[in-house]
């Protein structure tokens, strides 16, 4: 409960499928490892260092994930570190789920006036080469993909926007990936990526119709390897960690755009690894 009616920030997809016992750890690692020896502010990748940095601003933070049991170390952590926060279910598949979230929200937090949608998927990262066109990726997969990239923003905007721009001033920060800038073959099931593209779009869109209430809206483009403790594992981070992204950096990235002075607002702001050439 935000008793002390603090900045309320809700970050929607704290957690990270690359933290220690995520999904993806466990798929590139066979098992869920060992993060006891790695900073705390890369455990849970972006979403989590993004909550770490808000609330050490004095904001009240809000973890969504679709478990509970997901954000219960990052909760552990903020509040060790003299934070406070909450934990609140989201499923972004479910409109009800969301609708439900917000309301608990609004309840027991506050109206949020920064809403950081860190949303991610990685279906189809994990189909064997020979099934990598778009002909052999099921519908549900998409549908999922569609779901978390265009229509999950969407219904997360619409349940705070209202208050932002009653209010004349808040931040929708999105933060997606270079998929969002074009197509290309990357890795298997790419063809998923594309509501990246939309998930751009609305934040353009929302910047046409919002800025003038006083609403920040902004596109984060992350493009590269994120630090946390599954891809730390990972050959290519240990062989070339000049390309690898810290996330504590990327968090000060959403911060800084959250307390921009109105008269010069960023409303995409890309993220790239010095020795990589930056996706355009």
């Amino acid at each position: 409960m935000n008793s002390t009616r603090k900045p309320v920030a809700v970050v929607v997809g704290a957690t990270s499928k690359w933290q220690s016992d995520g999904r993806n750890t466990k798929l590139a690692h066979g098992q869920a490892i060992d993060d006891s020896d790695l900073p705390v502010g890369v455990r849970w990748g972006v979403g989590g260092a993004i909550a770490q940095k808000f609330a050490k601003e004095g904001f009240f933070v809000v973890l969504t994930t679709r478990r509970a049991a997901n954000a219960a170390a990052l909760e552990k952590a903020i509040i060790e570190q003299n934070g406070e926060c909450m934990i609140v279910e989201l499923d972004l598949v479910s409109e009800a789920s969301i609708s439900k979230a917000f309301t608990t929200i609004r309840e027991q937090a506050g109206d949020p006036h920064v809403l950081v949608y860190n949303a991610g998927y990685l279906e189809g990262r994990d189909l064997p080469p020979e099934k990598e066109l778009l002909e052999h990726i099921p519908v549900d997969m998409f549908e999922t993909a569609q779901h978390i990239a265009s229509r999950g923003p969407f219904l997360v905007a619409k349940e705070v926007l209202p208050a932002m721009r009653e209010r004349g001033e808040g931040s929708f920060l999105i933060s997606n990936n270079a998929s969002s800038l074009r197509g290309r073959k990357r890795m298997t099931g790419q063809s998923l990526y594309y509501p990246r593209v939309m998930m751009r779009t609305l934040a353009q869109v929302l910047t046409e119709e919002y800025s003038e209430h006083g609403v920040h809206v902004a596109n984060v483009v992350i493009d590269g390897l994120i630090d946390s403790p599954g891809t730390r594992a990972l050959s290519r981070a240990q062989q070339h960690p000049e390309v690898v992204m810290n996330p504590v950096k990327i968090a000060e990235a959403f911060y800084y755009l959250h307390t921009q002075d109105k008269s010069c607002w960023t409303h995409e702001l890309q993220l790239t690894p010095f020795p990589t050439k930056p996706s355009y």
